[in-house]
């Protein structure tokens, strides 16, 4: 049998993608990622905001084709990087991620969020030579009227700023899809995955980088919602659905199915507790876990969250691999090497590779 990593090098080799947010946690990954399999990747983000990033540990600037720092709100300058690359695919990651962050300054997160995903795709629309892009929203975009195992076609909505953007994200690709795009032969899906847990994640207010600071600092982690379920996934799944996708895409075997959920394994739709557990267990449950009361927060924030992925399954062959214990313990093993001064590269390479084994 071919190896499926085998696969994607043959179609993936030599082919430009341009990707914005490749500074980010998930688009440090998608850049090594797509490297390891060949492809020319043009990156188009803000500068890494701090010292410690994926981008930096693995020196992306000696591996990446082409980059940018700027904002994605300046339309003149991404226009002119996409143009200037002239890129087979274009692949939009960059986004102010994160819902607390969303109530201090929710202009701010409607502003990247909203008009980030606006340029892109009227961008596309002006220049009408990229065909297949991929929009990355959220699994935050769907209603939570029913705390239900959300389909695609489930209705859309979003309490909290940063939710209310991705959906906004969703529904104007869909608008562009159905106004221009279809007519063009230009083919814009939306991706929605869980919340995705990995090695090289160093962002503020989010719970695996806390936990590692608690560890490093040999201070107490504080759970705000420890008992909240999330679909936790560790990133290379959710990235390996994105290529497929866009394979698809690009050999126009899909075209009307515009949006796709990439959720993990129904037995990783777990507490944050749990999460936590099994990493503190990794490290000899080194660092104290401490339940916040939350009843006196200002904002909401879900209390369950699933996705369904049957449509990505059937359609795509996709399915997610890894389990939560096999998460933890390949978060743990990365921090593991990164304290050890491992080289980082190689580090999230051979996971990569060992993923298809």
């Amino acid at each position: 049998m071919i190896n499926k990593l085998t696969i994607l090098k043959k179609f993936w080799k030599n082919k430009k993608v341009f990707l914005t947010g490749h500074t980010g946690f998930k688009g440090g990954w998608l850049t090594i990622f797509l490297n390891l399999l060949g492809a020319k990747v043009s990156g188009y983000s803000l500068k890494p905001h701090k010292s410690l990033s994926l981008y930096k540990l693995a020196n992306l600037d000696n591996e990446i084709h082409s980059s940018t720092f700027a904002d994605i709100r300046d339309y003149k300058k991404l226009k002119k990087s996409i143009i200037k690359f002239s890129p087979d695919f274009v692949i939009h990651m960059a986004a102010q991620p994160l819902v607390r962050f969303s109530y201090n300054q929710p202009k701010l997160t409607h502003d990247v969020n909203i008009m980030g995903t606006v340029n892109i795709l009227n961008i596309l629309l002006e220049i009408n030579f990229v065909k297949s892009a991929l929009i990355v929203t959220s699994d935050k975009v769907y209603s939570e009227k029913n705390n239900k195992n959300f389909k695609e076609n489930d209705r859309l909505g979003g309490l909290d700023p940063y939710s209310a953007s991705k959906s906004c994200a969703e529904i104007i690709t869909n608008s562009y899809n159905q106004s221009f795009f279809r007519k063009k032969n230009i083919s814009v899906a939306t991706a929605r995955a869980g919340n995705v847990i990995g090695g090289g994640d160093f962002s503020d207010d989010r719970i695996i980088p806390d936990f590692f600071r608690s560890l490093q600092n040999k201070k107490k982690i504080i759970l705000r919602y420890p008992n909240s379920i999330r679909p936790w996934q560790y990133i290379l799944d959710p990235l390996y659905g994105y290529l497929l996708l866009l394979m698809k895409i690009h050999k126009k075997k899909i075209f009307s199915e515009n949006s796709w959920n990439f959720g993990p394994k129904k037995s990783n739709n777990k507490s944050v507790i749990t999460l936590i557990n099994l990493i503190n267990k990794e490290f000899n449950n080194s660092v104290e876990i401490i339940k916040q009361n939350t009843s006196n927060l200002n904002y909401h924030e879900s209390k369950k969250l699933t996705l369904n992925s049957s449509k990505s399954k059937k359609i795509l062959n996709w399915k997610a691999r890894y389990n939560l214990k096999d998460s933890a313990k390949l978060i743990s093993l990365w921090y593991k090497k990164f304290k050890e001064k491992k080289n980082i590269l190689k580090v999230t390479q051979n996971q990569i590779i060992n993923y298809f084994n």
